[in-house]
């Protein structure tokens, strides 16, 4: 019988990088991201027959769980959450080898008992297996976690050859510098920086994956990506929604920690990098770390590169939303920001002189993430008289999230006896070129974690660069307390002071 029929999960492998025998142990399994995320990502690989034979997977949490109601959970999880229809012979495949371990994150005790049961596996296999540990818990038991998968010996497991254990890491990263410092420090004291995969999950998107295939697979492009040609960059991630039943969360961190340093400053990276030599994962990394590097210290305070404010009262959706302030959980007088905008100058022979305008916040006019490439003007010699000319810039657009695509903003004669212009739009979307049932963020990244591809992760020298970007201005907001601190209605694009950025300099922001 031939592999693909004793293996299920085996047919289709040779389309894609296989991943070997592996064991994904889920910490924080009975957490939102686990049953929103991760047990659907998990199902939908073996829906596309991209595990491997011997795949197996054990939650590990503080709440006692029988194997069979974690089971349970796990498969009202991909009902609830999976972007296709659920298949229960792929289901039952999985779930054959899905076990569950109960124990704190700093019980010593537990973490052997987990050992036991990997070695447990490797004996009944009669084979080894490579270890991936996914930490799916709030950054206060990163710590000990990785303390205990090194005392278990579990972070050291066939750590002299392919199947090496490997551990995940959820964002945060750290709260500012030394937070990252530190955390780092922890993680190298148990792994190698080569077994280690910070996640960030815009990277997993496809039209951020997109950016380098636009950039370097385009001769059109690459030639016009710099300062001579391009005159702005503008960056936006918006959402619609408040902080919600978040509140507590969101007093302690904000927009900057959780959207510009990690989420929108890796756009900036891609967007910006010099070509890598390769697509090795650490050429492109390397090349990431080269870019953030250039990035020129911000000027804070009146008139300087940084706007900050909360949102206000106001109609999101047809509906009355209330302010920050009045959201459940919140300070009256707190000084957490909603919304961040930074204007950006990289100090390279590549950007000299080019503006990168980055914005993030809550309660704005619609969820959308944007990268937006603004051309110069084309000298106005021919058609820069007369109001029969509607002429604009061009612009490429990358639309991460909804509707994943790009479009391009060109100019265009208006048909008719005479020469009128006005701009036009040329757009591609992923989901009516390519159906709308593309694989998530996390199916990537998980996949990519089992077979060792670290090119859509964060490397740790690469989050600290951000975070010693973004730590003064945290500094200076902490010192300022609630001055300066703008306002905007909820449902708008942002307060006055984020249209100051780009006005001090000629710009405004684009509407996505």
């Amino acid at each position: 019988m031939a592999d693909s029929q004793r293996h299920p999960f085996l047919h289709g492998l040779s389309k894609h990088r296989g991943a070997p025998p592996t064991v994904v142990v889920i910490f924080g399994a009975s957490g939102d991201l686990t049953a929103r995320k991760l047990i659907p990502a998990v199902y939908n690989l073996g829906a596309d027959n991209l595990l491997p034979a011997e795949f197996f997977l054990i939650g590990y949490g503080r709440k006692d769980i029988p194997d069979e109601e974690f089971r349970q959970l796990a498969g009202d999880a991909i009902r609830e959450f999976s972007r296709r229809e659920p298949d229960q012979d792929v289901w039952d495949r999985i779930a054959a080898h899905t076990t569950y371990v109960a124990g704190g994150y700093d019980d010593a005790e537990a973490f052997k008992r987990l050992a036991a049961h990997i070695d447990d596996i490797e004996r009944k296999l009669g084979r080894e297996v490579q270890s991936l540990f996914y930490i799916s818990t709030p950054p206060s038991v990163f710590a000990p976690i990785l303390r205990n998968l090194g005392a278990a010996g579990l972070a050291r497991r066939h750590f002299d050859g392919p199947l090496h254990a490997r551990v995940v890491i959820e964002k945060p990263f750290g709260r500012d510098l030394a937070s990252a410092r530190e955390l780092n420090h922890t993680i190298r004291a148990v792994f190698e920086e080569h077994q280690v995969y910070r996640i960030d999950h815009y990277l997993g998107k496809e039209t951020v994956q997109d950016l380098l295939v636009q950039r370097f697979a385009n001769a059109i492009f690459e030639p016009l990506w710099n300062r001579n040609y391009i005159e702005s960059v503008q960056i936006t991630v918006a959402e619609d929604v408040g902080v919600g039943t978040r509140g507590g969360y969101y007093e302690q961190s904000g927009a900057l920690r959780d959207m510009i340093q990690n989420h929108t400053m890796q756009l900036l990276a891609l967007t910006a990098m010099e070509p890598p030599v390769s697509l090795d994962a650490e050429a492109i990394r390397d090349e990431k770390v080269k870019l953030l590097q250039a990035i020129q210290p911000l000027r804070l305070g009146p008139d300087g590169d940084v706007a900050r404010a909360q949102y206000a009262a106001g109609m999101v959706g047809g509906k009355a939303v209330p302010g920050f302030l009045e959201e459940e959980g919140i300070a009256a007088d707190s000084n957490t920001e909603t919304f961040a905008a930074l204007r950006l100058s990289i100090n390279n022979w590549r950007w000299q002189g080019v503006p990168f305008y980055l914005r993030s916040g809550k309660r704005m006019a619609r969820r959308v993430s944007e990268i937006a490439i603004n051309f110069r003007r084309p000298p106005g010699t021919l058609f820069a008289a007369g109001a029969k000319f509607d002429l604009a810039g061009n612009t490429l657009a990358f639309q991460i999230q909804p509707d994943e695509g790009l479009s391009l903003i060109l100019n265009a004669k208006i048909p008719g006896l005479e020469t009128r212009t006005q701009p036009v739009k040329m757009s591609f979307r992923y989901a009516t070129t390519f159906g709308s049932n593309t694989p998530e963020a996390y199916e990537r990244l998980v996949l990519d974690a089992m077979i060792g591809d670290g090119t859509l992760f964060i490397r740790g020298d690469e989050a600290e660069t951000s975070w010693k970007l973004c730590t003064p201005i945290l500094e200076s907001w902490a010192e300022a307390g609630r001055a300066g601190m703008d306002s905007y209605a909820a449902g708008s694009w942002g307060p006055p002071a984020s249209e100051a950025l780009p006005a001090r300099h000629g710009h405004h922001w684009r509407q996505p």
